[in-house]
């Protein structure tokens, strides 16, 4: 196994469950337009495109047909609004990953995000989580023009740390994630409990699967 000096991490589905204050903005922004109310499983699988996606996905479930132009763009601004309420309140945490992520910079360990989601909520949810000063490069999805599965992110980060992606490991939860590692040359290891679309991780075939968070000090042998 590569000495990997450098670890990226997603977000949303990987260190965080993200899918209570999701669904809570999303129906925000449904009840504003007249929509019913759905519900927050049916949310946990709309989840790992970004928000504009996420938006589009509640539209066409709430009214049966893809949105208009226009109505996306006013529904995705009142998403944006609900959310910032509610983005950094009660977070949840998987099991194992503020201990690992202690365990990684003791060890000397580089860390990164990079998330779909957009950044203006990003900062937000790091300092409510104690998490500010854990990573050296924060990207969201609109930090660049390409966000995942696009390998973009993740080759921007190792150019701006000067690390080789063949130093660098990926750690996500869905099929982005594994797609824009393999595409930046990059080793991923995915984890079993995230948000991919209701399929499992393993057929994106990840060069590891990991059921719990905790699993990934023993990858890295720690």
């Amino acid at each position: 196994m590569a000495d990997f000096e450098l670890i990226q991490f997603d977000l949303d589905g990987t260190l965080i469950d993200s899918v209570p204050q999701l669904a809570c903005a999303i129906n925000e922004m449904l009840a504003s337009l007249g929509y019913a109310a759905q519900p927050v499983s049916a949310v946990r699988h709309w989840v790992g495109n970004g928000a504009d996606m996420l938006v589009q996905r509640a539209l066409t479930a709430a009214a049966g047909q893809a949105p208009e132009a226009g109505q996306h763009r006013r529904a995705r601004a009142l998403f944006d609004e609900a959310y910032a309420g509610h983005a950094d309140g009660a977070l949840v945490f998987y099991p194992g990953v503020l201990d690992t992520l202690e365990r990684l910079r003791a060890a000397g360990k580089r860390l990164a995000l990079v998330t779909n989601k957009p950044y203006r909520f990003v900062p937000g949810i790091l300092a409510a989580a104690g998490l500010a000063d854990h990573f050296e490069l924060a990207l969201g999805g609109d930090s660049l023009a390409e966000k995942k599965p696009s390998p973009a992110p993740l080759l921007h980060v190792c150019e701006r740390l000067d690390v080789s992606p063949a130093r660098s490991l990926m750690v996500g939860d869905s099929e982005n994630d594994v797609l824009a590692a393999k595409a930046a040359g990059m080793a991923v290891a995915a984890l079993t409990y995230g948000y991919n679309y209701g399929r499992p991780i393993a057929d994106s075939r990840p060069d590891w699967v990991l059921d719990e968070f905790a699993g990934l000090a023993g990858l890295l042998k720690l």
